[in-house]
């Protein structure tokens, strides 16, 4: 399949931090149902959301109130109800949620459901952050999950989280297992790192030939006020050109057709996977 229609949808927190856990799930997955429908609508095949998609950046705190916010992959509420949308629209769908793998084990996790509604299997968050404001580590275990790429109906995909962006040897490791598009679903804030946002994707998208989906919410979370989740979700094509972009500050539902004919011809061109030689990098494993 050459042309495939890809979806990202970017969202502000509906409700506040001082509802509960499930609370807040009920109501972002009711804010994120229309945008799902309208994406069926328009023929999206990947669909895609924001980090923990279904709750607020809570990693600025170290309130164990969080943990009840995570629960099981596949069989929580979320990836059962998710199986059943994908199947209704015939639509690919990566869920990024929080994952219990038991009590007091839980990671950042992204759930893939292929476009018949089967559960193919999840990515989880690999690089965890630990600086102020960000305490990822008192939430997250880092995960291992040996870069999945998954088979599904309209494609090889792949996932890397947010911080994950930032190393590439993540995305080298999807590409060479056969990713066509990698999706990064993120929080992420006005700031230091704001200029990266359009830098690091496109740059990994050329370095390894391949689409990328770059997902990000909007809007500020009280009561922690880190700064602005500056939106700005995009598609990056394998020569590194975003070629759709979403707004800075509103829900968004982003679509967009994506040339999979592109990722032979650009890797046909630009042979950095044959001109690699990786029996000279040993010096990466021993640093």
């Amino acid at each position: 399949m050459s042309k495939v229609r890809g979806g990202l949808i970017q969202m502000s927190l509906k409700g506040d931090s001082s509802m509960s856990p499930d609370k807040i799930r009920e109501k972002m997955l009711e804010a994120h149902l229309p945008l799902i429908e309208e994406a069926g609508k328009k023929g999206v095949q990947i669909l895609s959301f924001q980090e923990v998609f279904t709750q607020p950046y809570f990693c600025p705190s170290q309130d164990a109130k969080w943990y009840e916010a995570a629960e099981p992959i596949p069989d929580g509420p979320t990836t059962k109800l998710m199986q059943q949308l994908a199947k209704k629209y015939n639509m690919v769908i990566i869920v990024p949620i929080y994952e219990e793998a038991m009590s007091g084990v839980y990671y950042n996790s992204a759930a893939i459901i292929d476009a018949d509604g089967r559960y193919l299997g999840k990515y989880r968050k690999t690089h965890i952050p630990q600086v102020a404001g960000f305490w990822e580590k008192f939430f997250f275990k880092p995960g291992s999950s040996n870069w999945p790429v998954f088979e599904t109906a309209y494609g090889k995909i792949g996932v890397y989280i947010c911080y994950d962006r930032h190393f590439p040897e993540g995305w080298r490791a999807l590409a060479l297992k056969g990713a066509e598009y990698i999706v990064n679903p993120s929080a992420t804030v006005a700031g230091l790192s704001e200029y990266l946002w359009k830098l690091e994707q496109p740059a990994a998208a050329v370095a390894n030939g391949c689409y990328i989906g770059a997902i990000n919410r909007v809007g500020t979370e009280a009561p922690w006020n880190i700064g602005e989740f500056y939106g700005q979700s995009y598609f990056v094509n394998p020569r590194g050109q975003i070629e759709a972009i979403a707004s800075r500050d509103r829900d968004e539902l982003l679509v967009h057709d994506m040339d999979f004919a592109m990722i032979r011809e650009v890797r046909n061109i630009w042979q950095f996977f044959r001109d690699r030689r990786p029996e000279t990098y040993n010096l990466l494993k021993e640093i």
